[in-house]
């Protein structure tokens, strides 16, 4: 099949538009008006929106320009195949048909008719796509409503999901043990590459029955494409068997051995969860786990993984209420210059004490959120309470910096620099009072791709200072100290509490030291807990200290003693 490329001559000639700027935007404005509609780049990220699209999606423009397309669609297999399906037909300036699963801001489930259209330059490079949506959630709620009405899933004649719900809402309400087995085929979007669609069909039936045969007493639903579920009172050593089970008998497709292998999670009711959702979320990290190790094998997670996942669920939950109504807090890590014995920087941390979770540690907060796509909402929180806290220290007139940090999944946004100007702007903070922080991992991304080195710039040039954080703490290029705008670099926390047992580390922090000041870059040393650690990092020149030996974080309220 030919490859179409799409480009504005390409619209004018097939929509016969003699005026590209009268009629071209007349069109764009009438496909706006009936449908929703919005624009990405190549990379995925939402460049603009029409109010249809944000009605429908819940989504604020704050809080989805310059996000990436996968915030949109629900956390499934099938859901991220069909996204990289959309973006790779994209990427070759092909059109893309279809309809699509998407969720809204609140993880409310709808279905979207979706036509997806490239827009190419000259050299046929992709440069954004047009993507026009209509929502067809009707549809397939009826076609839902058949299958819940039959309780069976109508290709496989498997139960339905909401039958399998239904069974485990009667479970529970009975207190009756059983174990959920969540099962997926290995590779199977490999092999429909492989095979025509009457060969797929064959495949499903077959290794439906292969499930009837092995759990014959047990409830067997189909839960999406290529998973399935049990329902069973059965032993964690007979589910495992059942990958032996399939290497014996493989599947037969026109006289062709094919064999099948599944990655599968077990989760115990009440052993290892007591609720239908946690039940439900825990076997779909546990399966995800099983699937990042290579697949092949069916299992269970020790107690303390279930407890986490548990609690995990939570936090995804009570984050989106947290960030919507501003119950996060913003404390400050006092930064010490060496040379006037003076407080002249704070680090900005975010704190969260939940009225639900109680007290939520940044080393469980920062991974959901990155994760989860969330950590994108709670860097502009900070930014913004930070430029705030920075500007009012500047009207006292105080000469304090205030450092923040941001992640690279924020600057792949091309109007971040704008977003932080802006920010700067509204919240009256000169952009010398702000310092971002990033870490090697950051730094690593943006030598790579210059639209990042370019913001960074930007920023520079109107008076923000960059903060290497973490140095020396896993990635060994150093090109991006030529590269990147960095005013000072933070020594890792790693090697200052390993300094005063190993002499090794001491030559390694005294290299750190030289190597920055010999590119005049200002080098700081954080996670200081002792008085002796300070000493010996002032005798070797560091430039600025902090860590619990200086301060622990604290409120603004709690701040007063560094402004006597």
């Amino acid at each position: 099949m030919a490859q179409t490329n799409y480009t504005l001559d390409h619209l004018q000639q097939s929509l016969e538009i003699k005026d590209i700027p009268t009629e071209w935007e007349q069109v764009k404005a009438g496909l706006k008006e009936g449908f929703m509609f919005y624009v990405i780049d190549a990379n995925g990220i939402i460049l603009s929106t029409n109010s249809k699209f944000l009605e429908r999606s819940e989504w604020t423009p704050k809080r989805v320009i310059g996000k990436s397309i996968w915030q949109l669609l629900p956390d499934e297999e099938s859901s991220r195949h069909k996204g990289h399906q959309i973006l790779q037909h994209l990427e070759r300036g092909s059109v893309w048909q279809g309809s699509l699963e998407k969720c809204t801001k609140s993880g409310l489930s709808y279905w979207v008719q979706i036509l997806a259209i490239p827009i190419c330059d000259e050299d046929d490079t992709v440069q954004h796509s047009y993507i026009i949506e209509e929502e067809i959630t009707d549809k397939k709620t009826m076609q839902t409503k058949l299958e819940e009405a039959a309780y069976v899933d109508l290709e496989t004649g498997l139960l339905s999901r909401y039958k399998m719900e239904e069974i485990m809402k009667e479970q529970l309400t009975q207190k009756v043990e059983f174990t959920y087995v969540l099962l997926s085929i290995d590779k199977f979007y490999t092999l429909k590459e492989l095979m025509n669609e009457q060969h797929e069909e064959t495949l499903l039936h077959e290794f439906t029955q292969l499930l009837k045969k092995y759990f014959p007493d047990s409830e067997i639903g189909r839960m999406g494409r290529n998973e399935f579920a049990l329902i069973t009172p059965l032993s964690d050593w007979y589910i495992q068997g059942f990958s032996d089970f399939l290497k014996a008998n493989p599947v037969y497709i026109e006289a062709k051995s094919v064999a099948l292998s599944v990655s599968g999670s077990m989760t115990r009711y009440p052993d290892d969860q007591k609720t239908l959702h946690h039940i439900v979320e825990a076997a779909h990290n546990s399966l995800q786990r099983v699937k990042q190790q290579g697949g092949n094998l069916i299992t269970t997670l020790p107690k303390d993984a279930h407890s986490k996942l548990s609690r995990r669920v939570e936090i995804e939950k009570e984050l989106l209420i947290a960030l919507d109504q501003q119950h996060l807090e913003v404390v400050y890590l006092p930064i010490i210059d060496t040379a006037s014995k003076r407080v002249t920087s704070f680090e900005a941390l975010v704190r969260w004490e939940s009225d639900v979770l109680g007290q939520v540690s940044p080393e469980e907060l920062i991974p959901i959120a990155e994760q989860t796509g969330l950590i994108n909402d709670i860097g502009t929180f900070v930014l913004e309470k930070s430029c705030l806290q920075a500007a009012d220290w500047h009207r006292q007139g105080y000469d304090i910096k205030v450092n923040v940090n941001l992640s690279v999944r924020e600057f792949h946004d091309k109007n971040m620099a704008r977003t932080v100007i802006k920010i700067l702007q509204q919240t009256g903070c000169p952009a010398n009072r702000l310092q971002i922080e990033i870490t090697e991992k950051f730094a690593l991304e943006a030598e790579a791709e210059k639209t990042i080195i370019e913001q960074m710039h930007a920023l520079n040039r109107e008076g923000v200072r960059f903060v290497l954080d973490d140095f020396g703490s896993g990635y060994a290029s150093l090109r991006y100290l030529q590269l990147l705008p960095i005013e000072s670099l933070k020594i890792d926390r790693v090697f200052i509490q390993a300094m005063t047992q190993n002499d090794k580390v001491m030559r390694l922090i005294k290299g750190m030291v030289s190597l920055g000041h010999s590119l005049q870059i200002r080098v700081l040393a954080e996670g200081i807990e002792t008085e002796q650690q300070a000493k010996q990092l002032q005798a070797m020149g560091c430039d600025g200290l902090q860590g619990f030996h200086i301060s622990k974080p604290l409120k603004v309220s709690e701040l007063s003693a560094y402004f006597q």
